[in-house]
């Protein structure tokens, strides 16, 4: 016998995690503050478990796309924290920033192609996926060239992909709280 279970949704939860924590390191990477512990967790808990949550909820909504945004980003989050901390921990060498690139060339790959799927989605959804892929390139283009000025680009990318990630996921709470379009998503 099946059951007709009304599900909340997952997705606010992993868009706050995902817009929170690229704020925050992009807020480093735009050159306003060093790389800290308050990053590293918020990286590995909100970025990171908090995704991978919204991410298996969805799936348990039968949503592919957001199973496959939000457990690839969370994993995303918590592979980044491990690459920074591993070598403090005496665990692994650092990566060498070449090679460094090529982890965000594959992520940048990635979104582009998940940026395709928000084309059936709405506008902030499609600002965010394209503005993702344009940090994770530029991130790449960082780390081949050792180009600062580049990172500092890639940081303002990522506060405002970030603040849009945050804008979605508050819209679909208020719009749901009311019933009707207070935030329009487009």
């Amino acid at each position: 016998m099946s059951q007709n279970i009304n599900l909340a949704n997952p997705a606010p939860l992993g868009l706050m995690g995902f817009g929170m924590t690229t704020v925050l390191l992009n807020i480093h990477n735009a050159g306003f503050f060093p790389l800290d512990s308050m990053i590293l967790a918020m990286g590995l808990c909100v970025g990171g478990m908090a995704q991978v949550v919204a991410g298996i909820l969805e799936f348990k909504k039968g949503n592919t796309f957001g199973l496959t945004a939000f457990t690839s980003y969370g994993f995303f989050w918590i592979s980044l924290v491990a690459l920074l901390f591993f070598p403090k921990l005496g665990l692994a060498e650092p990566t060498a920033p070449a090679f460094m690139a090529w982890y965000f060339v594959m992520y940048g790959i990635f979104t582009g192609f998940m940026f395709i799927a928000t084309l059936r989605s709405n506008k902030v959804s499609q600002f965010i996926f394209a503005s993702l892929t344009l940090l994770f390139f530029l991130l790449a283009a960082k780390d081949f060239s050792g180009s600062e000025m580049t990172g500092v680009i890639a940081g303002y990318v990522g506060i405002c992909c970030g603040l849009a990630a945050i804008y979605d996921a508050m819209a679909q709470v208020i719009n749901e709280q009311y019933g009707e379009v207070i935030l329009p998503l487009g």
